[in-house]
């Protein structure tokens, strides 16, 4: 008799429950997260089970030890499986069994899982946004510091080279403790590029051969690093049935509320790729900085378009989405973006 396997996954254990073809389930069995325990366990089972386990923070290595057992386990959003389950209590073996009765339903919210060498490229992915987003906090308090005491350094850019010559004759002007701390953190900022930097030349070795990286590159304002982020986050681009799909994976899709012939476009939704939707926004900014030189294009055409209609955060998040979809059209073809044309562009410009 087949069983469908439910594993409840959490920091320090696992709670996994067997439902037979009946949907009788057996005795919950809870699993420390001690490496040779589990893989014990997983020898147990029986051969090729299918193993329902929610996408939460641990479960990377979960999968990975299941598929080495030879088992096959299925991923899915813990949000919508809650939903689905609509249990009123709550329990470890409760959810267990609420995931292995979807599986067996055929009803279990599966998602995609990444391969294990693709999970291992997004660290590193994220460890440059992680370091670039704490250098900006850095510097933010740098600039703040400067101003309580109205220090002022000529010059655009204050981190620049002749601008942090400048900087260095004037933090006697700062009281001890804040000049002791401009400096640590002019330290620190030092220390951050380098680390910046070394992640940024492992990604590119990673990068080097990539046609798809490549082609998103011919995308608006899309550059090197922007690529680099778009191809690890969207990672296969087939497991997305439509562009509209990666567009809404990466949260650029409103919500639609219809109902006795009125319709209202809510926010955009929440339970996204977030770093999927950072680049895309930011792209749809660096559009709007570039608008002189890209003059006439699709993008700023929407962009000032939506605008107009609306504001500009909507009119930024219209352009990402619609980035976003030329990008799945770019992978899915292996071709360069083009500009869109004829029903294509009418069918683009009401993303807003």
């Amino acid at each position: 008799m087949e069983h469908f396997i439910g594993c409840d996954a959490h920091k320090k254990f696992s709670v996994f429950v067997a439902v037979n073809e009946k949907g009788q389930a057996g005795e919950a069995l809870r699993v420390a997260h001690d490496r040779q325990l589990y893989r014990e366990f997983l020898a147990r089972l029986p051969a090729h089970s299918a193993i329902a386990v929610e996408a939460s923070g641990s479960y990377s290595w979960l999968v990975d030890e299941m598929e080495r057992s030879g088992h096959h386990p299925r991923l899915c959003n813990p949000l919508e499986a809650k939903r689905r389950m609509g249990l009123t209590n709550k329990t470890d073996k409760l959810d267990a069994r609420g995931l292995a009765i979807l599986l067996r339903n055929g009803t279990l919210p599966e998602v995609w899982i990444p391969p294990s060498e693709l999970r291992d490229q997004r660290e590193l992915l994220r460890l440059r946004i992680f370091l670039v987003r704490l250098r900006t906090r850095v510097k933010n308090r740098i600039h703040g510091t400067l101003a309580r005491y109205n220090v002022q350094v000529p010059g655009a850019d204050l981190f620049g080279v002749a601008a942090r010559l400048e900087l260095g004759t004037r933090l006697p002007e700062l009281p001890l403790h804040s000049r002791e701390a401009v400096e640590q953190e002019l330290a620190t900022l030092d220390f951050l590029e380098t680390q910046i930097e070394s992640a940024e030349q492992r990604l590119e070795a990673i990068m080097k051969v990539s046609v798809e990286a490549d082609l998103l590159k011919t995308l608006p304002c899309v550059g090197k690093i922007l690529s680099m982020v778009l191809m690890l986050e969207i990672g296969r681009v087939d497991r997305f049935p439509t562009a509209a799909h990666l567009a809404s994976y990466a949260g650029l899709v409103p919500r639609v509320h219809s109902s006795g012939g009125h319709t209202r476009m809510g926010q955009v939704c929440g339970n996204v790729n977030r770093n999927l939707k950072w680049a895309f926004v930011e792209i749809g900014n660096l559009v709007v900085v570039n608008q002189r030189r890209l003059a006439g294009t699709h993008v700023v055409r929407l962009y000032q378009r939506i605008r107009r209609a609306k504001n500009h955060q909507k009119a930024v998040v219209a352009v990402g989405r619609h980035l976003a979809e030329a990008a799945w059209w770019v992978l899915t073809k292996l071709e360069v973006y083009r500009e869109p044309q004829g029903a294509q562009q009418v069918l683009s410009s009401t993303h807003g």
